[in-house]
Protein backbone atom coordinates (compact mmCIF):
# COMPACT_ATOMS: atom_id res chain seq x y z
CA UNK A 1 0.00 0.00 0.00
CA UNK A 2 1.32 3.61 -1.05
CA UNK A 3 0.96 6.24 1.39
CA UNK A 4 0.70 9.86 0.51
CA UNK A 5 2.12 12.41 3.59
CA UNK A 6 1.90 16.50 3.34
CA UNK A 7 5.05 17.70 5.99
CA UNK A 8 4.56 21.19 7.09
CA UNK A 9 7.29 22.74 8.62
CA UNK A 10 7.05 26.77 9.88
CA UNK A 11 9.87 29.24 9.89
CA UNK A 12 10.00 33.00 11.34
CA UNK A 13 9.34 34.56 7.47
CA UNK A 14 8.60 30.99 5.54
CA UNK A 15 6.19 27.92 5.91
CA UNK A 16 7.86 24.88 4.26
CA UNK A 17 5.68 22.06 2.82
CA UNK A 18 6.46 19.32 1.43
CA UNK A 19 4.45 16.04 -0.20
CA UNK A 20 5.90 12.68 0.15
CA UNK A 21 4.53 9.09 -1.38
CA UNK A 22 6.43 7.03 0.73
CA UNK A 23 10.15 7.49 0.99
CA UNK A 24 10.06 9.21 -2.57
CA UNK A 25 9.45 13.82 -2.40
CA UNK A 26 7.00 14.32 -5.03
CA UNK A 27 7.60 18.17 -4.48
CA UNK A 28 8.25 20.60 -2.01
CA UNK A 29 7.55 24.42 -1.23
CA UNK A 30 9.11 27.07 0.93
CA UNK A 31 5.68 29.72 0.94
CA UNK A 32 7.56 33.36 1.84
CA UNK A 33 6.52 35.54 4.12
CA UNK A 34 7.25 38.81 3.79
CA UNK A 35 9.03 41.07 6.55
CA UNK A 36 6.20 43.62 5.86
CA UNK A 37 3.15 41.04 6.05
CA UNK A 38 4.54 39.16 9.49
CA UNK A 39 4.78 42.73 11.45
CA UNK A 40 1.20 43.57 10.70
CA UNK A 41 0.54 40.54 13.04
CA UNK A 42 0.71 41.03 16.86
CA UNK A 43 1.93 37.53 17.68
CA UNK A 44 2.88 34.61 16.00
CA UNK A 45 -0.81 32.62 17.03
CA UNK A 46 -2.41 35.32 14.43
CA UNK A 47 -0.24 34.33 11.68
CA UNK A 48 -2.30 30.87 11.78
CA UNK A 49 -5.15 31.69 9.46
CA UNK A 50 -2.75 33.47 6.92
CA UNK A 51 -0.18 30.94 6.06
CA UNK A 52 -2.98 27.83 6.35
CA UNK A 53 -4.79 29.62 3.60
CA UNK A 54 -1.33 30.18 1.99
CA UNK A 55 -0.68 25.91 1.84
CA UNK A 56 -3.83 25.58 1.34
CA UNK A 57 -3.50 27.97 -1.87
CA UNK A 58 -0.89 26.06 -3.29
CA UNK A 59 -1.91 23.08 -2.84
CA UNK A 60 -4.58 23.88 -5.07
CA UNK A 61 -2.51 25.57 -7.66
CA UNK A 62 -0.68 21.95 -7.91
CA UNK A 63 -3.86 20.54 -8.38
CA UNK A 64 -3.97 18.53 -5.38
CA UNK A 65 -7.12 17.08 -3.76
CA UNK A 66 -6.17 16.88 -0.14
CA UNK A 67 -8.77 13.77 -0.18
CA UNK A 68 -5.26 11.90 -1.34
CA UNK A 69 -3.77 12.00 1.56
CA UNK A 70 -2.82 9.28 4.27
CA UNK A 71 -1.83 11.83 7.41
CA UNK A 72 -0.10 15.13 7.96
CA UNK A 73 3.00 15.56 10.19
CA UNK A 74 3.87 18.83 11.65
CA UNK A 75 7.06 19.94 13.23
CA UNK A 76 6.63 19.68 17.32
CA UNK A 77 5.96 23.07 18.69
CA UNK A 78 7.13 25.11 22.04
CA UNK A 79 5.47 22.07 24.12
CA UNK A 80 5.80 20.97 28.22
CA UNK A 81 8.98 18.09 27.47
CA UNK A 82 7.36 15.39 25.84
CA UNK A 83 9.66 11.70 24.44
CA UNK A 84 10.98 12.03 20.83
CA UNK A 85 8.90 10.14 18.12
CA UNK A 86 5.33 10.39 17.01
CA UNK A 87 2.26 12.18 19.16
CA UNK A 88 -1.21 12.35 17.42
CA UNK A 89 -2.45 15.60 17.04
CA UNK A 90 -5.21 16.38 19.48
CA UNK A 91 -7.64 19.32 21.32
CA UNK A 92 -5.05 19.46 23.92
CA UNK A 93 -2.43 19.82 22.23
CA UNK A 94 -3.52 22.36 19.91
CA UNK A 95 -4.66 24.49 23.34
CA UNK A 96 -1.09 24.27 24.66
CA UNK A 97 0.89 25.88 21.52
CA UNK A 98 -1.98 28.63 20.76
CA UNK A 99 -2.69 29.67 24.56
CA UNK A 100 -0.13 28.20 26.91
CA UNK A 101 3.25 27.91 24.55
CA UNK A 102 6.71 27.57 26.50
CA UNK A 103 7.71 30.11 24.51
CA UNK A 104 5.98 32.03 21.26
CA UNK A 105 7.65 30.57 18.22
CA UNK A 106 6.50 29.92 14.58
CA UNK A 107 7.02 26.23 15.14
CA UNK A 108 3.83 26.66 17.39
CA UNK A 109 1.90 27.16 14.31
CA UNK A 110 2.50 23.90 12.63
CA UNK A 111 0.23 21.41 14.82
CA UNK A 112 -2.96 23.46 14.41
CA UNK A 113 -2.05 24.33 10.76
CA UNK A 114 -1.89 20.26 9.94
CA UNK A 115 -4.95 19.71 12.28
CA UNK A 116 -6.88 21.54 10.22
CA UNK A 117 -5.88 20.00 7.05
CA UNK A 118 -6.21 16.34 8.24
CA UNK A 119 -9.60 17.57 9.90
CA UNK A 120 -10.96 18.52 6.83
CA UNK A 121 -9.16 15.40 4.39
CA UNK A 122 -10.36 13.02 7.42
CA UNK A 123 -7.05 11.60 8.06
CA UNK A 124 -4.50 11.43 11.21
CA UNK A 125 -2.10 14.31 11.71
CA UNK A 126 0.91 14.09 14.04
CA UNK A 127 3.93 16.03 15.17
CA UNK A 128 7.43 14.56 14.81
CA UNK A 129 10.83 14.54 17.19
CA UNK A 130 9.79 18.05 18.65
CA UNK A 131 12.44 20.48 19.85
CA UNK A 132 11.07 20.06 22.96
CA UNK A 133 12.02 16.19 23.24
CA UNK A 134 13.77 15.28 26.48
CA UNK A 135 15.37 12.56 27.98
CA UNK A 136 17.78 13.63 29.77
CA UNK A 137 18.88 11.30 32.72
CA UNK A 138 19.00 13.63 35.96
CA UNK A 139 22.57 14.23 35.99
CA UNK A 140 22.43 16.12 33.02
CA UNK A 141 19.60 18.56 34.53
CA UNK A 142 22.13 19.95 36.71
CA UNK A 143 23.41 23.43 36.04
CA UNK A 144 25.56 25.05 39.18
CA UNK A 145 22.37 27.28 39.82
CA UNK A 146 19.49 25.67 41.44
CA UNK A 147 16.98 28.20 39.74
CA UNK A 148 18.38 27.46 36.00
CA UNK A 149 18.45 23.93 35.20
CA UNK A 150 19.28 22.47 32.09
CA UNK A 151 16.73 21.58 29.94
CA UNK A 152 16.82 19.98 26.81
CA UNK A 153 16.59 22.09 23.51
CA UNK A 154 18.51 20.61 20.18
CA UNK A 155 17.86 20.05 16.65
CA UNK A 156 16.15 16.69 17.99
CA UNK A 157 14.28 16.09 14.35
CA UNK A 158 17.43 16.31 12.18
CA UNK A 159 20.01 14.52 14.05
CA UNK A 160 17.38 12.39 15.20
CA UNK A 161 16.86 11.73 11.74
CA UNK A 162 20.65 11.47 10.41
CA UNK A 163 21.39 8.88 13.36
CA UNK A 164 18.54 6.57 12.22
CA UNK A 165 19.86 6.58 9.10
CA UNK A 166 23.32 6.06 9.52
CA UNK A 167 22.69 3.24 11.53
CA UNK A 168 20.50 1.97 8.82
CA UNK A 169 22.95 2.14 6.03
CA UNK A 170 25.49 0.63 8.29
CA UNK A 171 23.32 -2.31 8.39
CA UNK A 172 22.44 -2.13 12.49
CA UNK A 173 19.89 0.02 14.73
CA UNK A 174 19.69 3.17 15.74
CA UNK A 175 19.35 1.56 19.13
CA UNK A 176 22.53 -0.26 18.85
CA UNK A 177 24.46 2.47 18.52
CA UNK A 178 26.05 5.50 20.27
CA UNK A 179 26.33 8.43 18.27
CA UNK A 180 27.26 12.08 18.68
CA UNK A 181 25.67 14.21 15.99
CA UNK A 182 25.81 18.56 15.33
CA UNK A 183 23.57 20.35 14.23
CA UNK A 184 25.56 23.35 11.83
CA UNK A 185 22.78 25.74 10.33
CA UNK A 186 21.79 29.37 11.58
CA UNK A 187 21.48 28.15 15.40
CA UNK A 188 24.20 25.09 16.17
CA UNK A 189 23.61 22.12 18.91
CA UNK A 190 25.02 18.96 19.12
CA UNK A 191 23.38 15.86 21.33
CA UNK A 192 24.83 12.54 22.08
CA UNK A 193 22.63 9.72 21.45
CA UNK A 194 22.97 6.37 23.65
CA UNK A 195 21.57 3.30 22.42
CA UNK A 196 18.52 5.57 20.95
CA UNK A 197 17.95 7.90 23.58
CA UNK A 198 19.50 11.73 23.98
CA UNK A 199 20.89 11.90 26.81
CA UNK A 200 22.81 15.23 26.76
CA UNK A 201 23.41 17.92 24.07
CA UNK A 202 25.17 21.34 23.98
CA UNK A 203 22.46 23.58 22.70
CA UNK A 204 23.01 26.75 21.08
CA UNK A 205 23.33 28.91 23.51
CA UNK A 206 25.51 26.96 25.91
CA UNK A 207 28.65 25.79 22.97
CA UNK A 208 29.63 27.12 19.32
CA UNK A 209 29.00 30.57 18.13
CA UNK A 210 26.78 30.52 14.64
CA UNK A 211 26.09 32.22 11.46
CA UNK A 212 23.64 34.17 13.69
CA UNK A 213 24.02 33.33 17.44
CA UNK A 214 26.73 34.10 20.32
CA UNK A 215 26.37 31.04 21.57
CA UNK A 216 28.52 30.63 25.48
CA UNK A 217 29.83 33.55 26.38
CA UNK A 218 31.43 34.55 29.66
CA UNK A 219 28.92 35.11 32.10
CA UNK A 220 30.58 37.74 34.38
CA UNK A 221 31.25 39.72 31.24
CA UNK A 222 27.16 39.38 29.57
CA UNK A 223 25.94 40.36 33.56
CA UNK A 224 28.02 43.78 33.38
CA UNK A 225 27.12 44.10 29.74
CA UNK A 226 23.01 43.56 30.97
CA UNK A 227 23.75 46.24 33.41
CA UNK A 228 26.47 48.63 31.87
CA UNK A 229 22.59 50.82 30.86
CA UNK A 230 23.74 51.07 26.82
CA UNK A 231 21.53 48.51 26.12
CA UNK A 232 17.53 47.18 26.79
CA UNK A 233 16.72 43.89 27.32
CA UNK A 234 15.72 43.31 23.96
CA UNK A 235 18.46 44.65 22.08
CA UNK A 236 20.35 42.02 24.50
CA UNK A 237 18.33 39.40 23.39
CA UNK A 238 19.64 39.73 19.77
CA UNK A 239 22.65 40.01 20.97
CA UNK A 240 22.88 36.46 21.54
CA UNK A 241 20.41 35.78 19.13
CA UNK A 242 19.76 36.85 15.59
CA UNK A 243 22.71 39.39 15.81
CA UNK A 244 25.62 37.26 17.65
CA UNK A 245 28.47 34.58 15.63
CA UNK A 246 29.49 35.62 12.42
CA UNK A 247 27.13 38.29 12.17
CA UNK A 248 28.49 40.01 14.76
CA UNK A 249 31.78 39.53 14.05
CA UNK A 250 31.81 39.50 10.02
CA UNK A 251 27.80 41.40 9.11
CA UNK A 252 26.81 37.94 7.57
CA UNK A 253 24.93 34.97 8.19
CA UNK A 254 26.51 33.43 4.76
CA UNK A 255 28.99 30.85 5.45
CA UNK A 256 29.71 30.83 1.19
CA UNK A 257 30.43 34.54 2.17
CA UNK A 258 32.63 33.90 4.49
CA UNK A 259 34.54 31.11 2.86
CA UNK A 260 34.94 34.00 -0.25
CA UNK A 261 35.91 36.16 2.22
CA UNK A 262 38.86 33.43 2.78
CA UNK A 263 39.41 33.02 -0.84
CA UNK A 264 40.42 36.47 -1.45
CA UNK A 265 42.86 36.71 1.53
CA UNK A 266 40.63 37.99 4.55
CA UNK A 267 42.74 36.67 7.55
CA UNK A 268 39.75 38.06 10.15
CA UNK A 269 37.18 36.26 8.26
CA UNK A 270 39.60 32.59 8.23
CA UNK A 271 40.25 32.95 12.36
CA UNK A 272 36.50 33.48 12.88
CA UNK A 273 35.53 30.93 11.09
CA UNK A 274 37.86 28.43 11.92
CA UNK A 275 37.23 29.70 15.55
CA UNK A 276 33.41 28.61 14.84
CA UNK A 277 35.10 24.90 13.83
CA UNK A 278 37.10 24.79 16.56
CA UNK A 279 34.00 25.37 18.95
CA UNK A 280 32.33 22.88 17.46
CA UNK A 281 34.84 20.11 17.98
CA UNK A 282 34.96 21.24 21.62
CA UNK A 283 31.22 20.73 21.83
CA UNK A 284 31.73 16.98 20.30
CA UNK A 285 34.91 16.36 22.85
CA UNK A 286 32.71 17.86 25.79
CA UNK A 287 29.67 14.91 24.59
CA UNK A 288 32.01 12.74 24.27
CA UNK A 289 33.12 12.55 27.84
CA UNK A 290 29.39 11.02 28.70
CA UNK A 291 29.57 7.98 27.40
CA UNK A 292 33.38 7.33 28.69
CA UNK A 293 34.92 7.89 24.33
CA UNK A 294 32.64 5.03 23.87
CA UNK A 295 31.19 6.84 20.35
CA UNK A 296 30.35 4.26 17.23
CA UNK A 297 29.54 7.78 15.19
CA UNK A 298 29.92 11.22 15.00
CA UNK A 299 27.81 13.10 12.16
CA UNK A 300 28.13 16.63 11.25
CA UNK A 301 24.34 17.44 9.67
CA UNK A 302 22.64 21.01 8.53
CA UNK A 303 23.02 23.32 5.97
CA UNK A 304 26.98 24.79 6.99
CA UNK A 305 27.62 21.30 6.77
CA UNK A 306 28.18 21.54 3.08
CA UNK A 307 31.21 23.75 3.41
CA UNK A 308 34.35 21.56 3.16
CA UNK A 309 36.52 24.08 4.84
CA UNK A 310 34.55 24.06 7.86
CA UNK A 311 34.15 20.33 8.29
CA UNK A 312 37.66 19.38 7.32
CA UNK A 313 38.78 21.70 10.57
CA UNK A 314 36.10 19.47 12.37
CA UNK A 315 37.24 16.29 11.47
CA UNK A 316 40.72 17.04 12.02
CA UNK A 317 39.98 17.65 15.33
CA UNK A 318 37.58 14.87 16.53
CA UNK A 319 38.54 12.20 14.39
CA UNK A 320 40.43 10.32 17.16
CA UNK A 321 37.10 10.10 19.09
CA UNK A 322 34.91 7.78 16.92
CA UNK A 323 34.96 7.76 12.64
CA UNK A 324 32.88 10.92 10.98
CA UNK A 325 30.55 10.97 8.87
CA UNK A 326 29.07 14.47 6.75
CA UNK A 327 25.19 14.18 6.30
CA UNK A 328 24.63 17.71 4.91
CA UNK A 329 21.67 19.61 4.52
CA UNK A 330 18.70 20.30 6.96
CA UNK A 331 16.39 17.21 5.93
CA UNK A 332 13.95 18.08 8.57
CA UNK A 333 10.73 17.76 5.87
CA UNK A 334 12.64 13.92 4.74
CA UNK A 335 12.44 13.50 8.70
CA UNK A 336 8.88 14.51 9.35
CA UNK A 337 7.85 12.76 6.16
CA UNK A 338 9.58 9.58 7.32
CA UNK A 339 8.52 9.66 10.63
CA UNK A 340 4.85 10.03 10.20
CA UNK A 341 5.47 6.35 6.94
CA UNK A 342 6.86 4.31 10.54
CA UNK A 343 3.69 5.15 12.07
CA UNK A 344 0.95 4.66 9.06
CA UNK A 345 3.40 1.39 8.23
CA UNK A 346 3.19 0.04 11.81
CA UNK A 347 6.91 0.25 12.57
CA UNK A 348 6.34 2.75 15.09
CA UNK A 349 3.45 3.80 17.51
CA UNK A 350 2.10 7.22 18.03
CA UNK A 351 1.79 8.45 21.39
CA UNK A 352 -1.20 10.46 22.48
CA UNK A 353 -0.47 14.00 24.01
CA UNK A 354 -1.50 14.54 27.53
CA UNK A 355 -0.26 17.15 29.94
CA UNK A 356 1.18 14.77 32.68
CA UNK A 357 3.92 17.21 33.44
CA UNK A 358 4.79 19.94 35.63
CA UNK A 359 2.84 22.87 34.27
CA UNK A 360 3.97 25.21 36.71
CA UNK A 361 7.80 24.56 36.17
CA UNK A 362 7.33 25.01 31.75
CA UNK A 363 4.92 27.80 32.29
Amino acid sequence: MSYKILAINPGSTSTKISLYEDEMGVFTKKLEHPLEVIEKFDNVEDQLHMRKDLVMAFLKEKDFDIKELSAVVARGGMLPPVKPGAYVINELMIDRVENRPVMEHASNLAAPIAYEIAKQAGIPSYIYDSVMSDELPDIARISGMPDIPRTSSSHVLNTRAMAIKAAKERGKKYEDMNIIVAHLGGGISINVHEKGRIVDLVSDDEGPFSPERAGRVPCRELINLCYSGKYDKKTMQRKLRGNGGLRAYLNTIDAREVQNMIEDGNEKARLIYEAMAYQIAKGIGELATVLEGNIDLIILTGGIAYSEILTDWIVKRVKFIAPVEVLAGENEMEALAFGALRVLRGEEEAREYTEAVDLKKNN
